[in-house]
């Protein structure tokens, strides 16, 4: 696969100490107030109030609460993008001449995504639900990874199925499999089921 993949949402802006400073705040802030309850009830003023920062200081670096939350993921994301272009087979891509298959890959790349969200499912609610899921630079990435799987494995319109299998992934199918009181294994199972139907 091309290493000229979008690493999640670009590099960070450089900024003055005071604006590291009120960055700091914001995210540790915002990650505590995701952790405690339902993160898509946190507002905007929720935030600056326990970063103690004025509400004008907030807005001029996160126009909204999902920004604020995708700054917080884009770290764990592009670990993982890393590992996808660069890591040990079967979620990397290995030694030329022996890749692992598709159906292989995919379902290593399931059984990692399993991981990222429920490690940090607080903070993919926040992020990456609804619409603004697709609008991510992560999501693009997943697509590019998953429409050049099913290419190799020579499916029909593999850009079309490639968001058919990120569909699963989706925070609120994910929580609602908790809730329910599947394990992140069986998920995981499951999906791996999934990649090798689809790409087997």
């Amino acid at each position: 696969m091309t290493t000229e993949l979008p690493l999640a949402d670009g590099p960070p802006p450089r900024e003055r100490a005071d604006a590291a400073r009120n960055r700091a705040k914001v995210l540790a802030a915002a990650e505590r107030l995701f952790a405690e309850g339902d993160p898509t009830a946190v507002t905007m003023d929720d935030i600056a109030r326990a970063a103690g920062i004025g509400r004008g200081t907030l807005y001029r670096r996160y126009p909204d609460r999902a920004s604020i939350a995708r700054a917080l993921l884009d770290e764990h994301e592009r670990a993982l993008q890393e590992r996808l272009l660069r890591g040990a087979p079967p979620l990397g891509p290995g030694e030329a001449g022996a890749a692992p298959a598709p159906a292989e890959r995919l379902a290593a790349f399931y059984a990692a995504m399993v991981g990222l969200l429920e490690a940090h499912l607080p903070l993919v609610l926040g992020a990456e639900t609804g619409a603004a899921r697709y609008r991510t630079g992560a999501y693009a990435f997943w697509r590019l990874h998953l429409t050049h799987l099913a290419r190799e494995a020579g499916r029909p319109d593999p850009e079309v199925l490639a968001d058919q299998l990120l569909a699963p992934l989706a925070p609120e199918l994910f929580r609602h499999q908790r809730d329910g009181g599947l394990t992140p294994d069986r998920i995981a199972a499951g999906l791996a089921v999934l990649a090798h139907g689809a790409l087997g």
